[in-house]
């Protein structure tokens, strides 16, 4: 039996490419940008990674495929289009992470659970129909591959719709009020980036375990519903 070649994270950024985000084009291009050099100038971290960046409005758009930072030299572009429709990211989602999980142990390494980092600025436009496709992918029963989903509000999105999306309440944040969207988005690469070192680092322990850091200026979704 081949050796292991070591474990790896598979983390997927869901970036909002719909049409509200069109004056924040540049902060989330270099958001993606920061987040790209900040594994790149880090290989050991890196090295426990594959990043996927989406862009998402009525469809879903590959804007970086599952990759090894240390080694991919494209940087994502986002390109702003159309409605905010939840159910085509997660019906993407079905289908695409089991496929990638296949893929990467056919390469030789053990997979730990998929995490997802969505971020959207309004409400889904397709109504509730985005839940049976959620339902799907987050059950372990019928996805086993299930990922964990880390989901940031800001602009319109509504704390309970957060909430409803993350697998787990403290997954769910909301930017606080009156903060400039541009700076919010920055605030969501930051912690982003953050999150996946600090989740790097402790895959190489004996209790391997996804670490998840709030946003600045961004407050627990569940504290905005939870009254």
């Amino acid at each position: 039996m081949a050796e292991t070649k070591g474990v790896l994270l598979p983390a997927y950024v869901l970036a909002d490419e719909s049409g509200s985000m069109g004056p924040y084009r540049q902060d989330l291009s270099e958001g993606l940008v920061s987040l790209c050099e900040g594994l790149r100038a880090q290989p050991m971290i890196a090295a426990k990674l594959r990043l996927a960046v989406l862009g998402f409005s009525d469809d879903v758009q590959v804007r970086l495929a599952v990759a090894d930072m240390r080694t991919e030299t494209s940087l994502p572009q986002v390109a702003i289009r159309g409605l905010t429709n939840y159910e085509a990211v997660f019906d993407d989602l079905l289908g695409r992470i089991p496929s990638d999980v296949q893929w990467l142990r056919g390469e030789g390494y053990k997979v730990h659970r998929p995490v997802v980092f969505f971020l959207s600025d309004g409400q889904p436009t397709d109504g509730g129909a985005w839940r049976r496709p959620h339902v799907q992918l987050t059950d372990k029963t019928q996805t086993p591959t299930a990922p964990n989903i880390v989901a940031c509000g800001i602009g319109d999105a509504q704390a309970a719709t957060m909430v409803e999306v993350a697998t787990r309440k403290e997954f769910a944040f909301v930017a606080k009020p009156g903060i400039d969207i541009g700076q919010a988005v920055a605030e969501f690469f930051h912690a982003l980036t953050a999150s996946l070192v600090a989740s790097s680092h402790a895959l190489g322990t004996g209790s391997p375990t996804l670490v998840i850091n709030k946003p600045d200026q961004f407050t627990m979704a569940i504290d905005e519903v939870g009254q």
